[in-house]
């Protein structure tokens, strides 16, 4: 999560906006605000040892929220925790997604995980790195959990799979 473990968790998040040089009364504002949305409202004041692994990318998370971007760029976010807090790490994604107007561009090795989050899924080579394929998700939102046992999110994850085989 890449957090400064000698600030607190809104210190953390506030970081992006005091560097701006925002008045002070903002910062606190903003910060409080991108914390509840993640759910991490009562942990303002703790520091990132305190935290979960979950909460800590959820803290980095808010920290990248708070100056509200209009481009997200996720490189693995959720790679280090496991399964449950992964897929509820995707929730909060989705319904961050719904709070913010944002694009987000997210590197995946799951292929569950790339099909459940996104509108769209690139399917990249090996050295050099390309674009070898692109698979549309037509999925509704909301999404729910449940959206993976689906035979239309099955096919979906079978087109990636197959997209990814003919890479080998």
């Amino acid at each position: 999560a890449n957090l400064m473990p000698w600030r607190t968790v809104l210190r953390n998040v506030a970081l992006p906006l005091e560097l701006q040089g925002r008045p002070a009364a903002e910062i606190d504002e903003r910060a409080r605000a991108v914390l509840a949305l993640v759910g991490l409202q009562g942990f303002e004041h703790s520091y990132p040892r305190q935290l979960s692994g979950g909460m800590a990318q959820r803290a980095a998370l808010a920290r990248t929220l708070v100056h509200e971007p209009e481009l997200l760029l996720l490189d693995e976010p959720f790679g280090a925790l496991d399964a449950i807090t992964r897929e509820r790490m995707n929730l909060e994604l989705l319904g961050i997604r719904q709070a913010y107007d944002y694009t987000a561009i997210m590197v995946t090795h799951n292929i569950h995980e790339a099909v459940f989050l996104a509108d769209r899924v690139l399917v990249m080579s090996h050295r050099p790195g390309r674009i070898v394929a692109q698979v549309p998700v037509p999925l509704p939102y909301p999404r729910t959990l449940d959206l993976m046992g689906a035979p239309e999110f099955a096919s979906l994850t079978r087109e990636v799979r197959r997209a990814i085989d003919r890479q080998h």
